[in-house]
């Protein structure tokens, strides 16, 4: 939990689209036993909710209520995801909401992992023209399947899917 706070205590997040914008900010808790192990808590939340996040035993970002449900393989991959989707608002053409059994029928073939936000339960997929995050974290914890959120970000061109640093000008 030291070594969280010293890297990351403090910093101010931007708002999540989803679980009710995340943490405000990062800041380490009080350690708790979970039925995971040893987790703390990542930061206060924005508004009142039925389960924290927290960091897990392997340094997860993640959620708990009585259950724990890690969201990302690290802290990394939710800073990801938060920049991720706060670029393809931005740069999409048409954003699309799927909630519930329509998630499942989500059609991914032709789709590619997005590597960098080390998904769990939250996952990102890129396509040609699009991308698409799918939130079944607070389906899980919560055991609410009706939960489930999917979001395609649709319209990209080569800077909205890869962003600036990612693509390199022909030299003149």
């Amino acid at each position: 939990m030291s070594a969280f706070e010293a890297v990351w205590g403090g910093l101010a997040l931007p708002p999540s689209p989803h679980y009710d914008g995340g943490p405000r900010a990062l800041h380490g808790g009080v350690p708790e036993g979970s039925d995971a192990g040893w987790c703390f808590e990542a930061g206060s939340q924005r508004t009142a909710l039925p389960y924290s996040f927290v960091i897990g035993p392997n340094g997860e970002f993640g959620l708990d209520a009585g259950k724990w449900v890690p969201l990302h393989a690290s802290i990394e991959g939710w800073l990801e995801a938060l920049a991720l989707a706060d670029h393809a608002r931005r740069c999409a053409r048409t954003t699309t909401t799927l909630t519930g059994a329509e998630v499942d029928d989500l059609e991914l073939d032709g789709f590619e992992v997005v590597p960098e936000v080390a998904g769990l339960a939250d996952t990102w997929w890129r396509g040609s023209d699009s991308l698409i995050a799918v939130y079944r974290g607070e389906a899980q914890v919560m055991e609410a399947p009706r939960c489930r959120t999917a979001t395609l970000y649709a319209g990209l061109d080569a800077w909205g899917l890869r962003g600036l640093g990612d693509i390199v000008e022909p030299s003149k």
